[in-house]
């Protein structure tokens, strides 16, 4: 099976005896309710899972299930003799999103004491805010999202002692060798063609057949883009419409979204589509980088919400979007081809994967830098330049960024396919690879309430 992070972060909660139940949220076909099986089969004996939207669409016997007694009916109607004690019984609640009144539920559950629990959906930041009584203290929300770049290179073959050594070399800024670059830049393309939703990565893994995983991605992003059904059909045109301009807006070269362009009606506003934009981050198929002018930690104190990047959450489904089943074009390295657009995809998806928020720095005299990150050690920005080409050294938004002395920048990177390590004053350049190694603190990555 696929190695996911996670994997030891869901086994750690549901040993630790915590008195909060763990709630994984992220995009459907991320792997959530695969990864909670395993890990909850290996550690209980009795394992219960219950389907939320299966029960919606079939005998409703959650759908009005307000108190503790009527729960455990209710699941002992459909696996009374796994019911045994708590430390060996885990009751695992998929779909949770289909029942929000459930989500309140879990605060008695959690009291009374009498099994284990974990939860998992989508659109789970839409669903508590609609939630009447958010049961605070007692739910730990962590976002899943597709196999990281890191991910991939396991289900590739890569052993932790290789990464590990490249992460060392990653921290003392070296480079690595050349024939180790060379296998990196060929996974890093590969990574680029397949991304990291764990169907399309276990067909190429089998098959090798690029047709195969770009049918898979191709169904999956048609599935994302109908999957609205909590709105009216109104909103769902707009939501779909939204979605399918996020690839050529990345060919734009400001990259963001106009929302006069949703509909190409003149005088709409942000404001006129507040809930589609909610949709599509909180569904977790699309990547938010919210514009920053002032560069002040923390970063979030300072966003302007009418200038947004959106991205696709996937890179392979980005490339399948651009070049279908050519595969060539990135796997040479075509140099007519301009990659700008998925390597920003990919860098946004490590850094959210990471525990990173996405900003952007915007000013109108002195232009755009890609991302910037909160350095929670230094409590300055930390500003990110993506290069694809060969002029990785020209970056005149970043040049005035770092001298700026009211930013206080302790630094900068620059990501390109370039091999070598090197720093000129302030700014540090790095091949593409190391942004796996762009970590947060656990501290600063999950939610709870």
């Amino acid at each position: 099976m696929l190695y996911r992070k996670i994997e030891s972060l869901i086994e750690e909660h549901l040993e630790s005896d915590s008195p909060k139940v763990l709630l994984i949220d992220g995009a459907r076909q991320v792997g959530k309710t695969y990864i909670i099986r395993h890990v909850g089969k290996k550690l209980f004996e009795n394992f219960i899972e219950i389907n939320m939207v299966e029960d919606l669409l079939g005998d409703g016997l959650f759908s009005k299930t307000k108190t503790v007694e009527d729960f455990y009916l209710q699941v002992s109607m459909l696996h009374g003799s796994k019911m045994r004690e708590k430390e060996n019984t885990l009751i695992f609640v998929d779909e949770i999103q289909a029942y929000p009144h459930l989500l309140t539920l879990l605060k008695f559950l959690v009291q009374d004491n009498k099994f284990t629990y974990i939860a998992s959906g989508s659109l789970l930041g839409v669903t508590l805010s609609q939630t009447t009584s958010i049961p605070m203290g007692s739910i730990r929300k962590v976002r899943m999202f597709p196999l990281d770049f890191e991910e991939f290179l396991y289900a590739n073959g890569m052993n932790e002692l290789v990464i590990s050594s490249m992460r060392k070399k990653y921290e003392r800024l070296e480079a690595l060798e050349e024939s180790m670059h060379n296998k990196m830049m060929e996974l890093f393309r590969k990574f680029l063609l397949v991304g990291g939703l764990p169907d399309a990565v276990n067909s190429y893994l089998e098959e090798k057949n690029i047709q195969s995983v770009r049918e898979i991605q191709s169904e999956i992003r048609d599935y994302y883009a109908a999957d609205a059904s909590k709105y009216d059909e109104e909103k769902k045109l707009k939501i779909r419409r939204i979605y399918d301009l996020i690839p050529s807006n990345m060919e734009n070269k400001k990259k963001r979204i106009v929302a006069q362009n949703i509909e190409n009606k003149r005088g709409k506003t942000f404001n006129d589509y507040q809930d589609e934009f909610e949709y599509l981050i909180s569904a977790g198929i699309a990547l938010s980088v919210q514009a920053i002018s002032t560069p002040v930690f923390p970063l979030i104190e300072s966003t302007g919400k009418n200038l947004l990047k959106l991205y696709l959450n996937d890179v392979g489904i980005l490339t399948e979007i651009l070049y279908g089943n050519n595969i060539r074009a990135i796997l040479d390295d075509t140099r007519s081809i301009n990659m700008g657009a998925v390597y920003e995809t990919v860098v946004a998806s490590e850094l959210i994967a990471h525990g990173h928020k996405l900003f952007y720095y915007d000013n109108r005299s002195k232009g755009e830098v890609d991302y910037l990150i909160d350095d929670y050690d230094s409590l300055s920005a930390v500003p990110i330049e993506v290069k694809s080409g060969k002029d990785y050294t020209v970056h005149s938004a970043l040049n005035a960024f770092v001298r700026n002395e009211d930013y206080h920048i302790q630094k900068a990177f620059v990501v390109s396919n370039e091999r070598e390590v090197m720093q000129k004053g302030k700014i540090i350049y790095i091949p593409i690879y190391y942004i796996m190694f762009f970590d947060v603190a656990s501290d600063n990555k999950n939610k709870s309430f």
